[in-house]
């Protein structure tokens, strides 16, 4: 991932960016901060950037064309990185007070981005005419003022990256800290077990791991529900929600609560008629309906001023309701499979897992054909794909989708029958069990081979039929 930061104070971001993990995820090459000086671009033989505002007022206003043309070069830079348009199609982010407020899923959403350009102002401002020409995002860390925007530029680079796998040596550290499930953090403590009489709590000390997280979970729900009430609020809907969707069926719903689970999800409706969610990350609508009456109704809380959309519909009533709504250009009839128990599979010896790495594209694309070349890099960028290696070669591979299920699953003709499919299955299988997740995956009817892998690995394949369906909203 490259961040590049256009500032009048490039110093500031070179001498932040050098140290700790931010500085070892650039010395392993996961990812690279440039720090780019606006006043290498003015035309002005003095060096100047800044002007007096038309209309009056106090203060500098920075200047247009500095701005501009800088922002022209960081684009020609990464075009020349990942070819012709790339620099175009990269974001632009406008440090301001009047931007949006950065929050964790933000974050998340930065983090899928390959390349990522702020814009930090100074002295009053910047003119408006360059922002409107170029910004993407306006984005704010906070309700008050700062001297200039190279300090919420650190704070957002400092955020997003520790997302981007292998940043952080810990790949679990991510996963578990504050606000990842919107609730803050627990208590944490460390040696001495006894310090000024104060002691460590005796559950930590007990060995017993169940215990240990259970006490975390209520010790967050207490923090929050004190400390910050406004997310227990959010977290107690969530909470409640993803209690009924477990409860009305745990594998068939597996993907909306465990989008909430990992505060992925947003509640836009939740009712005695069913349930949408909204990975807006993902651009993925989830819709339960619990029955038949009222489908009409639930559909009716899509998420607005969004053109193409990914839906899961999960009961095949809610079809033809979708369809005189929207533009259904690709749709797949699938049941979902889930492994509820709580023990790994084996692995066997002679079959070599790896994690996979961008490298692997090409030949992953020659042989995969359901996603987009955009996505599947995506996917091994973020570290969720897999390979089986037989004597050092390739044989097949498998990974996980964006909104949680594994899939991808691939094994090439002169490796079938041998338990390759088998072997990567039960690796996703152990990956999703060390995580507390449900590990689930969907299948097309009539994909016997895959019906049968599923049954022999023990995983629990639902009666329901529901649909996966791109839709194009016919008001956009």
């Amino acid at each position: 991932m490259n961040f590049y930061v256009m500032t009048l104070f490039p110093e500031m971001i070179e001498r932040e960016v050098q140290s700790s993990i931010l500085g070892r995820a650039g010395q392993n090459g996961l990812l690279s901060i440039e720090a780019v000086n606006i006043r290498d671009y003015t035309k002005d033989k003095h060096k100047k950037v800044d002007d007096y505002p038309y209309g009056g007022g106090a203060g500098m206003l920075m200047q247009a064309q500095p701005v501009y043309d800088c922002c022209l070069a960081v684009r020609e830079k990464i075009d020349g990185k990942r070819g012709k348009g790339a620099g175009e199609k990269a974001k632009v982010v406008y440090l301001t007070p009047q931007g949006k407020t950065f929050h964790q899923g933000m974050a998340r959403e930065f983090a899928q981005e390959e390349d990522i350009i702020f814009l930090c102002g100074h002295y009053e401002g910047i003119d408006e005419r360059v922002l409107e020409e170029i910004v993407t995002d306006y984005v704010s860390i906070g309700d008050y003022i700062l001297t200039g925007g190279e300090l919420p530029a650190l704070v957002m680079i400092d955020a997003i990256a520790r997302l981007v796998p292998g940043v952080l040596n810990n790949e679990t550290s991510a996963d578990v800290e504050t606000f990842y499930n919107g609730l803050l953090e627990y208590p944490q403590y460390s040696r001495p077990e006894q310090w000024k009489e104060k002691e460590v709590p005796g559950i930590l000390l007990s060995g017993d791991h169940k215990k240990v997280a259970q006490w975390r979970l209520e010790q967050s729900e207490m923090r929050t529900k004190e400390w910050r009430p406004d997310l227990y609020e959010k977290y107690l809907c969530r909470k409640n929600l993803i209690e009924k969707l477990i409860n009305k069926n745990k594998v068939l719903y597996a993907d909306m609560w465990e989008c909430l689970q990992v505060d992925k999800g947003e509640i836009l409706y939740d009712g005695e008629e069913g349930a949408v969610v909204w990975n807006r990350e993902d651009k993925l609508v989830m819709i339960a309906a619990f029955r038949k009456e009222g489908a009409e109704k639930i559909l009716g809380y899509m998420p607005e001023h969004v053109e193409e959309l990914q839906v899961i519909l999960h009961q095949e009533f809610l079809l033809p309701l979708m369809e005189k709504r929207y533009r259904i250009t690709e749709k797949l009839m699938c049941k979902r499979a889930a492994y509820n128990r709580k023990n790994p599979l084996p692995l066997p010896k002679e079959i070599e897992i790896r994690q996979l790495d961008i490298s692997y594209a090409k030949e992953i694309l020659s042989h995969y054909h359901l996603g987009t070349e955009e996505y599947m890099k995506e996917r091994l960028s973020s570290g969720c794909m897999f390979g089986a290696f037989v004597e050092g070669k390739m044989a097949g591979f498998m990974g996980m989708h964006t909104e949680g299920s594994l899939g991808m699953l691939e094994v090439y003709e002169e490796y079938r029958r041998q338990g390759i499919a088998e072997s990567l299955e039960s690796y996703m299988i152990n990956i999703c069990l060390s995580k507390g997740m449900l590990p689930y995956g969907d299948i097309v009817i009539g994909n016997e081979p895959s019906f049968r892998l599923q049954r022999k690995l023990g995983m629990k394949v639902t009666k329901e039929i529901f649909y996966w369906v791109v839709a194009f909203s016919p008001l956009l």
